[in-house]
């Protein structure tokens, strides 16, 4: 089965909605004129509930099929990035400063015609929630829509969600069951000394010395502290400190990333990065405090789940890979996964820049396939009697 016909039908229809809200980007929660764009086509749709204001502008719209049955959850993230489009497209953004460098556009999209076709059709049996979220980007909207109680309040029982993937085909799909993406949390280290003249260091607690150490000795957490079977990725990404070449200062920050699969992993990282820091300090008679901050968990498919998503994407596409590498980037759908059996999977958007580049867009081509497979999901999850 290649893409939906009814679905290819509308495709000029999806390319137009797409590059609309390309134009239109906006950032975390105050997804407002997005989530407006999406409420007005769900109501031409005559979906049959629209649910507003969750996680500020979140979205759920209900879909009811044929007979009664349970009720599944597809996922698209609305929100856009802080960074200058250099795209030169006739449709880039009008916004200075913001653009749709993650396809979210094209995810919003896909969700729309999925929820057109499921509309027009209803050939199932139970109940498709439509989930808008803000936020992916940062801030948390899906650990925000998961606190605000969607899945209880629409009895979820499974969700799935699409992601744009540059570098396979235009349409094609993969994913992998288990850890898909990792969790993706952060470090910040606020060393305080004693300045001084630079020409007397004698006179001082050097905070650039005991950052230059500290620095070092946080790269042994990998090298050293984790098992090399087990994923881990230690980056330190900044260095604050100074003002003239002559100048001890009094103070210094460190900042960091960390990506983890493993719960484990993760609690030796804080653990270890802690410990260094104070240990080091010491030695350098400064005082050393650090914050670290969990953020997004590894994102986990339910194996199960994930067998049968790659069964429909291979009605939808030939081109299916469900035994893809996972990589150590972060996404927020981890919380819904946290609750709920379901899969993460990719559409292919060709030989397109990278996602978070200032010259990615979206394939518009990807959208009715990835439509299509939002479509059968519920089809072949809810089977009409």
């Amino acid at each position: 089965m290649p893409v939906i016909n009814r679905i290819a039908d509308f495709a000029e229809d999806m390319t137009a909605w797409r590059r609309h809200l390309h134009q239109y980007p906006e950032l975390g929660f105050e997804c407002h004129e997005t989530a407006s764009f999406v409420v007005e086509k769900l109501r031409s749709f005559g979906v049959d509930e629209i649910h507003e204001g969750i996680a500020t502008t979140g979205v759920v719209a209900i879909i009811n099929g044929k007979a009664a049955g349970p009720t599944i959850g597809l996922r698209a993230d609305m929100d856009a990035l802080p960074m200058q489009e250099e795209t030169g497209l006739a449709y880039a953004s009008k916004v200075a400063g913001r653009m749709h460098a993650c396809g979210h556009d094209g995810h919003t999209t896909m969700l729309l015609g999925a929820a057109r076709y499921l509309a027009e059709t209803r050939n199932f049996a139970g109940r498709v929630a439509l989930i808008f979220q803000p936020a992916e980007e940062n801030g948390g909207g899906g650990e925000v829509m998961v606190k605000e109680g969607i899945l209880e309040r629409f009895d979820i029982t499974e969700v799935y969600a699409l992601h744009s993937g540059p570098g396979d085909a235009v349409g094609a799909f993969y994913t992998t069951p288990g850890p898909i993406m990792a969790a993706v949390d952060s470090f910040h280290i606020h060393i305080t000394g004693i300045g001084g003249h630079g020409a007397y260091p004698y006179e001082t607690a050097d905070p650039v010395v005991a950052a230059v150490g500290m620095v070092n000795a946080i790269q042994t957490i990998v090298s050293r502290n984790h098992v090399p079977f087990e994923d881990l990725v230690v980056s330190v990404t900044q260095i604050h400190t100074g003002s003239a070449d002559n100048i001890v200062p009094e103070k210094a920050y460190i900042n960091g990333t960390v990506r983890t699969m493993a719960k484990s992993v993760q609690e030796m990282v804080e653990k270890r990065l802690t410990e260094i820091v104070a240990g080091h300090a010491a030695a350098y008679g400064v005082q050393a405090e650090v914050i670290y901050e969990r953020g997004y968990p590894a994102t986990i498919n339910d194996a199960e789940k994930t067998a049968f998503a790659a069964a429909v994407a291979r009605e939808i596409s030939p081109d299916v890979d469900d035994a893809r590498q996972y990589d150590m980037g972060a996404e927020d759908f981890s919380y819904f996964l946290e609750k709920r059996p379901g899969a993460y999977v990719y559409v292919g958007n060709g030989d397109s820049a990278g996602l978070h580049h200032p010259k990615y867009d979206f394939a518009d081509g990807a959208a009715p396939a990835g439509a299509s497979y939002f479509a059968r999901l519920v089809e072949r999850a809810l089977p009409a009697a």
